[in-house]
């Protein structure tokens, strides 16, 4: 029968069953087997032929019939995975009922009377039909996974009796094998995939509420012992996403002559990964690693540790051997749409970087071990650069606010580690074409340089990620040997602009910016003064800057002059005195989204005090958590150290009128912090060295800068600076805040890439909202 016979012949059914107002009888074979009799409809074909109006109506005017269609379904799926799936039309059938179910369900999601419908006791339904059927299927030999036999049919294995360990579809973690690609199998597993990930998707379509926990009762059941493939499926998954390399054997153009059938299996792969471990860690325990087993790749002892078996193996990986092929994985793919060749178009270009960071965020949360390896050697310059790549070309584009996020998340959570800006310190040589200015220098210039390009030519949304930057500068300054010209010039002009008079009046909390950029300046200052003349030189030359800072006016006139100002200047941040220069060779600026581009609205994210807690570094290098005190001090302590304390959270809800101009600053509450200012360490080495210059450059006629900086390259200020203060370092606490926001994040980015078929595209999903921009 051709394949538009078949089309034909299902969409009579689909009108048959839409039409219908009697119940038909789950007994009525002759009429349920239409839908999946026909093998030619792919599953483009289902989404064509089942239109949404007609999926509602059938809920709406006949629900019996939407019911018994569904059982019908899950029990092929049950009946298939029974049997093994041995002959061809077996299989097609699966396929056929797993693409009718992915088209039907998030329709049953949207109304809530619905929604316990697979939970219910009705025979072969439930979470076992759907959830552990799916799972049967993904190890089923011939069907998804290669067979180990040589022989027919009749002695086949048994489903039951199958080692599924046996059957891990990729080499890597826990894995030493790695089977024949089958693209057949690819593709019957990303049928199967999206299934899974539809059911996953309930989620969608209850409105975000922090204290919602991980309860997703698919995922649930899915990552619980009731599942028996959960560990090979768990290591399936993982592997095929880290051992996937889009180029291939480098031959320029070869996407472009064979079709790459392992993409999709590893973009599905890696969302249902990500789903899967949408586990809130601040909630449950955190799990306990001990590295002294051998053997296997997760221990075989039960740890205590979050029930969610997948957060479990996930924590529990310990070999370096496996933490070198994920982290590898992860870097290469990232770094993919770097890739620049001298052929346009040459390489293929990944799309699923944002499931990518998710993946490596939770790695890095959910196991310690992962990213105290992630940091000991360099190779965490590999994710840094794709993940400074992201930032930068993200920057000016409202379609990609979660993608800034979850970048600026990352990098918040590695700086809170010593280690990470110890690393900083290598020189940046690999030239990504990014349209930052031109410098030669370390990673740590790339940092902050990049940053610099965000906050002053980012899009208006990104503001509220100015105190997450600068918070990642001030944990890596005590670390940082040698900043180039550029970027000492990059960081003074960033607290030029934010110590203006109208910026620093206009918000309750805009004055934290300069808290952290003088931080900066007295770390580097005091623990790494030897090596950063050109910084030095910055701040001699803007001296003027500080003494504006440390005059602060604070008399009602001068305030009122200021906020005047403020309404002529709309700009938050000055562009002129930054010394642009040009932008690197072959590097596109970055561009605002094409008008009319789909996006997901997310959850805000908590002020960095939530985010983050501080601790302070001992003599020996170890971290000391720094309590918060009783209450009514804590507003006098943070002020101390330029925190936002209990009575600046309550300013900061005042000032959630300052868009509207209603913000209004007094005497009282600028003297509160203007006397907090950490100027003293500045100060002093502007009273000491800046006479040493003039008077060098008054004898010897300099203009030359080249002698000062030689100058001042030997110069020393020991003895004469206060004594170094304590390194504080912010360090990102997990909340309940950002886990609600990773899940709106996440669903957001699954929903807009799934669009061929479009899943969930024009259905009543709750957790966000779309957008066009």
């Amino acid at each position: 029968m051709g394949s538009a016979d078949s089309k034909l012949n299902f969409r009579k059914a689909v009108i048959q069953l839409t039409t219908k107002t009697q119940p038909v009888e789950a007994t009525d074979d002759a009429f349920w087997d239409q839908f999946w009799a026909d093998t030619a409809t792919s599953v483009q074909d289902v989404f064509a032929l089942v239109p949404a109006a007609e999926i509602r109506a059938v809920r709406e005017e006949s629900p019996s019939n939407l019911a018994t269609l569904c059982y019908k379904a899950v029990e092929k799926l049950v009946q298939g995975a029974e049997s093994g799936c041995h002959s061809e039309k077996e299989k097609q059938v699966v396929l056929s009922c797993s693409r009718l179910l992915t088209r039907v369900l998030p329709y049953i999601f949207e109304d809530p009377d619905w929604r316990g419908f697979f939970w219910s006791t009705v025979p072969g339904a439930g979470r076992g039909g759907v959830c552990g059927r799916g799972q049967d299927l993904l190890f089923c030999p011939d069907f998804t996974v290669q067979s180990h036999r040589r022989s027919t049919v009749d002695s086949a294995e048994d489903i039951h009796s199958l080692d599924s360990c046996e059957y891990i579809w990729e080499a890597g973690v826990g894995f030493a094998h790695s089977p024949q690609p089958n693209y057949i199998h690819d593709m019957n597993r990303v049928e199967l995939l999206k299934l899974l990930l539809t059911c996953f998707s309930e989620a969608m379509y209850l409105p975000p509420a922090p204290e919602s926990g991980s309860s997703n009762p698919w995922v649930q059941f899915f990552c619980s012992t009731e599942n028996r493939h959960a560990l090979p499926l768990f290591t399936s998954l993982l592997n095929t996403v880290c051992a996937y390399d889009p180029v291939g054997y480098g031959i320029p153009y070869n996407h472009l002559l064979f079709s790459d059938y392992r993409e999709p299996l590893v973009e599905e792969a890696a969302q249902v990964l990500i789903v899967t471990l949408d586990h809130d860690s601040a909630i449950s325990t955190s799990p306990t690693v001990d590295g002294t087993t051998t053997g296997t790749a997760m221990d075989d002892a039960d740890p205590p540790g979050p029930e969610n078996l997948f957060v479990n193996y996930l924590s529990r990986i310990h070999r370096e051997e496996d933490f070198q092929f994920v982290l590898k994985g992860i870097a290469r793919l990232l770094s993919n749409p770097l890739l620049q060749t001298y052929l346009p178009n040459s390489t293929k270009k990944i799309q699923f970087h944002q499931e990518l960071l998710v993946l490596f965020w939770k790695l890095c949360d959910f196991n310690k071990k992962f990213l105290f390896f992630v940091l000991k050697s360099s190779d965490v310059l590999d994710i840094l650069v794709p993940i400074l790549y992201f930032l930068n070309d993200a920057r000016a584009d409202q379609s990609r606010v979660g993608l800034m996020h979850i970048g600026v998340f990352i990098l918040l959570l590695l700086s809170g580690e010593r280690n990470f800006g110890v690393r900083l310190n290598k020189p940046y040589s690999v030239r990504v074409p990014m349209d930052i200015p031109v410098f030669t220098g370390t990673h740590a210039d790339l940092l902050i340089v990049v940053f610099h390009k965000i906050i002053t030519s980012g899009h208006q949304r990104l503001q509220p990620l100015f105190d997450c930057l600068l918070t990642i500068v001030v944990n890596v300054s005590p670390y940082l040997k040698s900043l180039s010209m550029v970027t000492a010039n990059k960081l003074l002009h960033l607290l030029e602009a934010f110590s203006t008079t109208w910026f620093l009046f206009s918000a309750a909390q805009n004055h934290h910016l300069v808290f952290f950029l003088l931080e900066v300046f007295n770390n580097i200052i005091q623990y790494q003064f030897d090596g950063n003349s050109n910084l030095v030189y910055a701040i001699i030359r803007k001296r003027s800057v500080f003494h504006q800072l440390a005059n602060l006016p604070t008399d009602p006139p001068a305030i009122h002059k200021a906020l005047q100002r403020r309404r002529r200047t709309p700009e938050p941040l000055s562009r002129t005195g930054s010394q642009e220069g040009s932008s690197m060779e072959g590097s596109r600026p970055a561009a605002p989204a094409e008008p009319g581009t789909l996006k997901t609205s997310l959850v805000a994210t908590p002020g960095i005090d939530k985010l983050t807690e501080k601790s302070q570094v001992s003599e020996d290098g170890t971290l000391r958590s720094l309590e918060p005190e009783p209450q009514q001090n804590l507003a006098e302590d943070s002020l101390a150290e330029g925190e936002p304390g209990q009575v600046w959270r309550e300013q900061r809800r005042l000032s959630s009128a300052s868009v509207s101009g209603q913000w209004i600053p007094t005497t009282d509450w600028i003297l509160s912090w203007k006397s907090k200012l950490p100027l003293q360490t500045i100060m002093r080495l502007l009273q000491v060295l800046v006479p040493q210059v003039e008077k060098i450059c008054i004898d010897k006629g300099l203009t030359d800068e080249s002698e000062i900086l030689r100058f001042l390259q030997h110069g020393t200020l020991v003895g004469l600076l206060p004594v170094p203060h304590p390194i504080l370092i912010r360090k990102y606490q997990a909340n309940s805040g950002t886990a609600m926001w990773f899940r709106t994040y996440m669903w957001g980015v699954i929903y807009l890439r799934n669009v061929d078929p479009p899943i969930w595209y024009d259905t009543d999903v709750k957790l966000f909202e779309i957008q066009r921009v």
